[in-house]
């Protein structure tokens, strides 16, 4: 079992979340970081809040810290809510080493493996080393059009049509040899993180965690022999839009570049990866039974008659 996280600064981050079409109140949140913020103090741990989070819930009464300053000071960070929130803040930290735990308060809730009804009972065993780590490989992005910065994904990179009903002709080439070309609306690079995203939606397959690739899936191609493709994620993935009135390029859903005819992204995998700290009893495929109902049958999934 780990050793014991020494007594240092703990993160929290949060963000407001869309639920059932009501927003959840800057009280509620700030309410549950209080009681996150008390239950590291008993612990013996300092509490700070990440300040994008402290902005979004209006302030709190607790000292705040920007990412680099998580990133240099903090020996662990806790998400509160859902995946999205935890992929947005964990793809920040990854370049620090800092683990990270979720607290689901979002729909699916694959990464975050701690509830409300659980929280008080699973954090303290977790800082106190009982936990899994796991690592998760980020996407290293660079665009053409984008003067070689560099972005990090933890779920996917897509190249769409944008906002047009016309389709995109794009060519892949891997490890600078040229593999196929195709027409649709697009393509999803996922890692197996993102293989349950995006991704599953187009019909690629499931990645487990512990798989060295990426999955490579069309979007809706215009020749219905085109199929996703997993790869070996070392290698050096290159999409060129070789046709198209508009295309755009999306890194985690969070950041989008415009791209014309002839640019291109440049994928491969990224030095870091995530660190994600699980409790003992953590099984990636009870999540899959769980989350995607496989364990239902067409009798159970139907609808009750009243």
């Amino acid at each position: 079992m780990p050793a014991a996280l020494a007594p240092c600064p703990v993160a929290i981050a949060v963000r407001p979340s869309q639920r059932d079409g009501a927003r959840e109140t800057r009280h509620e949140l700030r309410a549950w970081v209080d009681s996150i913020a008390d239950l590291l103090s008993d612990n013996g741990y300092h509490p700070v809040v990440e300040s994008r989070s402290a902005e979004e819930i209006g302030g709190t009464g607790l000292p705040t810290h920007s990412t680099h300053e998580i990133g240099a000071h903090c020996g662990l960070a806790i998400v509160l809510g859902g995946d999205g929130t935890l992929i947005s803040v964990a793809r920040q930290l990854a370049p620090f080493g800092v683990p990270v735990v979720g607290i689901n308060q979002g729909r699916l809730g694959f990464l975050t493996d701690l509830s409300e009804g659980t929280v008080h009972e699973l954090l303290p065993r977790l800082l106190a080393g009982e936990y899994r780590e796991e690592a998760r490989a980020l996407i290293s992005a660079v665009i053409s059009t984008d003067d070689g910065h560099t972005h990090l994904a933890m779920n996917d990179v897509v190249v769409n049509r944008g906002t047009t009903a016309s389709l995109v002709d794009l060519e892949i080439s891997l490890n600078d040899r040229f593999a196929y070309g195709f027409r649709a609306d697009g393509v999803i690079v996922a890692t197996p993180t993102g293989s349950t995203a995006y991704a599953l939606s187009a019909g690629g397959p499931i990645l487990a965690p512990t798989v060295n690739a990426f999955t490579l899936a069309p979007i809706a191609p215009h020749a219905l022999t085109m199929r996703p493709i997993v790869v070996a994620d070392d290698s050096v993935i290159r999409i060129t839009v070789a046709r198209a009135r508009e295309a755009v390029v999306s890194i985690d859903g969070h950041h989008s570049v415009a791209l014309g005819e002839g640019d291109f992204v440049l994928l491969r995998r990224a030095d870091k990866r995530v660190r994600l700290w699980h409790p003992l009893d953590y099984d990636y495929y009870h999540t899959l039974r769980h989350k995607l109902g496989w364990t239902e049958t067409p009798e159970g999934l139907a609808p009750r008659k009243r």
